[in-house]
């Protein structure tokens, strides 16, 4: 739905209105993106609240109990350590989570900026930015996040710098994609016209254009970041212990898969679940704020 906006705030408009109802019941006629929304929700929750909901201590070291099957106790049994594997598991989601909003943020950010000053502005402006978007995509984003990690050092200040230093570039060539199209509009160029300066035409008039996008390539990204976390963290450049990473839990309880195949098993589960989670979530947002999937 393409709009313009006002400078002042003005109360929401009854097609405004109606566009976000429709929005919102073709979401929830998506039966997968629901299944999806409900399981990254409970994930959430039981992230949050582990501490209240497990009785183990994701530390504690009980070498006595050192990687036992799945009991009434410990449900996923434990690992070399004899820590619960469950309890870390959940430790683990605030990581991953925290890892998959905050460089998606940060990449959105950058992406958004960059994108709509590369394709209304054009000109030498348009050419900077793609060739640096050019140069990011050209190199493999996790090779490229090791790169950073091994340079600036394994910590999670440093993940959420490398992970958006290699999201950015594609969020870019989208919002320039939508841009371009934009700028052409009647809206556009009236506003221009009226004396409207750039920047206003770019933040009041362009930018909540590409919002619809913008929610659908953050849903998109976070399944995708929390997998590069991952991948750094088992190949060890990601969250360095004792603290629990997915990743690292994966890494580690390979070395057991004989004596509890659930070390290693039921993170790397963790993982598929909550990738295809966002996965459905990103493709019924994205059905849902496209016009033509609605009745």
């Amino acid at each position: 739905m393409t709009r313009s906006v006002d400078s002042a705030a003005t109360p929401e408009t009854p097609d405004e209105a109606s566009f976000l109802r429709d929005t919102v019941r073709a979401f929830r006629r998506n039966r997968m993106a629901m299944a999806g929304l409900i399981f990254i929700l409970l994930l959430v929750f039981c992230a949050v609240f582990v501490p209240w909901i497990s009785p183990h201590d994701p530390y504690r070291v009980a070498l006595d109990e050192q990687l036992l099957p799945p009991s009434t106790t410990y449900w996923l049994g434990t690992d070399n350590f004899g820590r619960d594997v469950l309890t870390r598991i959940l430790y683990g989601a605030r990581i991953s989570l925290v890892v998959g909003i905050v460089p998606s943020l940060i990449s959105l950010l950058i992406g958004t900026i960059m994108g709509i000053l590369s394709g209304y502005l054009g000109g030498k402006t348009d050419f900077v930015v793609m060739r640096l978007a050019d140069m990011m995509i050209a190199f493999p984003s996790l090779l490229l996040a090791m790169v950073v990690m091994y340079t600036l050092g394994a910590n999670l200040l440093n993940i959420f710098l490398a992970l958006a230093l290699v999201g950015w570039a594609s969020v870019a060539r989208v919002v320039r994609a939508q841009t371009l199209a934009l700028r052409e509009k009647e809206f556009v160029e009236a506003a221009h016209a009226n004396g409207t300066s750039r920047g206003r035409i770019m933040f009041d008039h362009i930018f909540p254009n590409v919002v619809p996008t913008l929610i659908v390539l953050f849903s998109l990204s976070i399944p995708e970041a929390i997998m590069w976390e991952s991948s750094l963290s088992f190949l060890g450049v990601g969250v360095q212990p004792p603290a629990a990473s997915w990743g690292l839990l994966v890494a580690k309880g390979k070395e057991y898969m004989f004596q509890n195949p659930s070390v290693a098993i039921s993170p790397g589960v963790a993982i598929l679940l909550a990738v295809l989670a966002f996965n459905f979530i990103g493709d019924g947002l994205r059905d849902a704020l496209d016009p033509s999937m609605k009745d």
